[in-house]
């Protein structure tokens, strides 16, 4: 089996569930008019780096987003009411998800949820929509400067619930990332 082959093989067996046909097509673009076995290799290399990698450029983005949520948040609840400006912010995410859902095609997929993934998903909901109140309440009364941070003491309160919850491993690393991040919390709220 040549290198050429081998490349289809394993963009057929690992990355099929991604459906990127567009990647099929450059590889096959790539395997036709580049035969070069070192590009080739350092082509594959590319996309495996591309696949491990891509949930900390997403983690990124999430963070950005968030930051920037809190942002917006502060300057649109002036002078509104806490509750209604998170009940006008959950409908356009919800309306926001559900069109993501449609063009992702995932909707065939909502028969599939069993019945335990729907009730932790609903529970999850319920703890996201309290998280929101008290947030925008929390923004509406109090300085954005110390309010996001305390919210995002929740990093410290995930790790422990999934310590305790999840029985994830526990490593000095993960303690260390969270007596910083306790630290850095208490230090920009005092």
């Amino acid at each position: 089996m040549d290198l050429a082959q081998k490349l289809r093989k394993f963009l057929r067996k690992r990355l099929n569930f991604y459906k990127l046909d567009k990647l099929r097509i450059a590889s096959s673009l790539l395997l036709q008019q580049f035969y070069n076995p070192a590009y080739l290799r350092l082509t594959l290399y590319r996309y495996i780096i591309y696949i491990i990698y891509m949930w900390i450029i997403f983690a990124l983005l999430s963070a950005f987003f968030a930051a920037l949520t809190s942002i917006l948040a502060k300057i649109g609840i002036q002078n509104i009411n806490s509750n209604l400006a998170t009940a006008i912010r959950t409908v356009v995410v919800l309306i926001m998800s559900w069109i993501i859902v449609f063009i992702t095609g995932k909707h065939n997929e909502i028969a599939n949820i069993g019945h335990k993934n729907l009730l932790f998903l609903i529970l999850s909901g319920i703890a996201t929509g309290l998280s929101w109140l008290c947030y925008y309440r929390a923004l509406q009364i109090g300085e954005a400067s110390k309010v996001i941070p305390i919210d995002k003491f929740s990093l410290v309160i995930g790790m422990v619930m999934a310590f305790i919850i999840l029985k994830e491993t526990i490593t000095i690393k993960t303690i260390i990332g969270g007596v910083f991040i306790t630290i850095g919390t208490f230090v920009l709220i005092f």
